[in-house]
């Protein structure tokens, strides 16, 4: 069974995102930053991460970068809900440019997001 992290420093909209892939019948593990994310990772990696971009501590675009530095295979689906200073086709531009392998604008619809997590785990 695939392995997920998800990545989200808001817990009821990253616990419904949980449930929902745990639903659809993938592990999941959770950091709410990340710094957690990275630590996490380290001890057990993911076969797909979800990582939100606008967090605080360690947002995702940073994060993204050094998953990516040290683990190049890395599988990421980039998710925003957009922040403070813009809206999230912004932020998710940044991070296409980065090689995450989707993007998607909180909130989103979930059939689609299912159907690209199995995409992205199965990519034949």
């Amino acid at each position: 069974m695939a392995r997920i992290l998800v990545v989200d420093d808001e817990v009821p909209f990253r616990k419904a995102l949980c449930k929902m892939l745990l639903n659809a019948g993938f592990d999941v593990d959770e950091a709410a930053d990340g710094s957690e994310a990275i630590k996490i990772y380290r001890q057990h990696p993911a076969d797909l991460v979800i990582m939100d971009i606008v967090m605080p501590e360690k947002e995702g675009i940073e994060t993204i970068i050094e998953l990516r530095r040290d683990y190049p295979d890395i599988k990421i689906i980039a998710i925003s809900g957009g922040g403070e200073y813009g809206h999230p086709e912004g932020y998710l531009a940044v991070a296409k440019k980065l090689g995450v392998l989707k993007t998607f604008a909180k909130p989103f619809e979930y059939k689609a997001f299912i159907d690209a997590v199995k995409a992205a785990l199965n990519p034949c």
